[in-house]
């Protein structure tokens, strides 16, 4: 059934009411700016714990450039601030829980805080507890992974290093399920962020059809495996906890692939998780050129991702979580971004599928500029753009 949307440009141009989100206790307020609404025609969705599951995510934010950092540091809790950005406190969680966002993506790299057998310092799961802790006690749903450890030393998708991507992905998963066994579904984890072939001419993207691309689905899908078999074994609540699983670099093209499948659970409890800053040219690229929305483009582009997602998961009842997207600053160009911003979620939410903005705190410089919540400063730098997402996410 195809999405029928309502007037985008009138809707993109019209002026509409100043938009507060009606979470209770919540403080994000906008400029006035005007707050696109799209009504999109819901998909036909079967009957499924998993869609229902998803939905209840509504949505996510990333703590980007956060626990994440990968760089190493003297004194080890010095490597969250790394990036630039600041200590995490449970005020910062609050504050995205009370503007509406229900689920947070805690992205974690493991490698700099073990010792040569993996084994996890006491300080470094402590803290990703500590973290993990504001937002679950807050009533949020929490994503948990492994992200910065693609290397060819911890985790990298080919028959060469299998053997030791197998044992890395082992250790960590077993100290993370045992620390966290006794949290409840709203606990989720995700197997790793974007594997791929990291510092090859194939790392974005590789032909499923050549043996390379083959060899690369195909290590993932082994390791995807033993991931679900490790957390199902680990006891506690972990037999029944709701687990993500990606392709290679978590593209929606390589989930759709004929050559992927989810792995294989005895509690049927997997979620496709997948990574998509589309339009690429709007979303993600440096060309600043490609700065302004066109609702028609934009939205096809986008319908497209949606598309590929409902066809092979969601209209089968097996849910996805897009748990990375958004957009970049492109010198201050955030009407474009509102209307991209609650399109994009408001196709998705109609394809049954719930999303996680990547706010990496970035705000200056010529980067990728993804941040919303300014959390050295404790307020929302684009408001607008946060309500974009909120008001359309239902």
């Amino acid at each position: 059934m195809k999405k029928a949307v309502r007037n985008l440009s009138s809707l993109f141009i019209s002026a509409c009411m100043l938009f507060t989100a009606c979470s209770s206790g919540n403080s994000l307020t906008g400029t006035g700016a005007d707050i696109p609404e799209f009504e999109i025609q819901q998909r036909e969705l079967p009957e499924s714990e998993g869609l229902s599951f998803v939905k209840k995510l509504k949505l996510g934010w990333n703590l980007g450039n956060t626990l994440d950092a990968n760089k190493r540091t003297s004194e080890e809790s010095a490597s969250e601030t790394a990036w630039g950005a600041p200590m995490t406190t449970e005020e910062m969680i609050k504050a995205i829980k009370n503007a509406g966002f229900n689920t947070l993506r805690l992205p974690v790299t493991w490698h700099t805080h073990m010792d040569e057998n993996y084994k996890i310092t006491e300080y470094w799961m402590g803290r990703v507890k500590e973290v993990v802790d504001y937002a679950y006690n807050n009533g949020m749903y929490v994503i948990l992974n492994i992200h910065h450890d693609t290397d060819i030393k911890y985790y990298y998708p080919s028959y060469d290093t299998l053997d030791n991507t197998k044992k890395y992905s082992k250790e960590v998963w077993t100290q993370i399920c045992e620390t966290f066994k006794d949290y409840d579904e709203r606990l989720i984890f995700e197997s790793i962020n974007e594997p791929r072939l990291i510092g090859t001419s194939n790392e974005w993207w590789v032909d499923t059809n050549s043996d390379l691309g083959k060899e690369v689905i195909d290590c993932i899908m082994q390791v995807n495996q033993e991931f679900v078999d490790i957390v199902r074994a680990s006891g506690g609540n972990n037999d029944k906890r709701y687990l993500m699983a990606p392709s290679y670099c978590a593209s929606p093209a390589f989930a759709c692939a004929d050559s992927f499948s989810l792995p294989d659970d005895p509690a049927d409890r997997i979620i496709a998780s997948v990574h998509a800053y589309e339009p690429y040219d709007f979303a993600l690229s440096d060309k600043m050129e490609a700065s302004k929305f066109d609702p028609e483009r934009m939205g096809r582009l986008i319908d497209k991702v949606m598309d590929g997602l409902y066809d092979k998961f969601t209209s089968k009842g097996i849910p996805v979580v897009i748990g990375e997207f958004g957009s970049r600053n492109k010198n201050e160009n955030t009407e474009s971004r509102i209307a991209h911003a609650g399109y994009y979620v408001a196709s998705a939410r109609a394809a049954g599928i719930s999303c996680v903005w990547w706010d990496n705190n970035a705000f200056t410089g010529n980067g990728e500029l993804f941040g919303l919540y300014n959390r050295s400063e404790m307020d929302w730098t684009y408001p607008d753009i946060a309500l974009a997402l909120i008001k359309n996410c239902e």
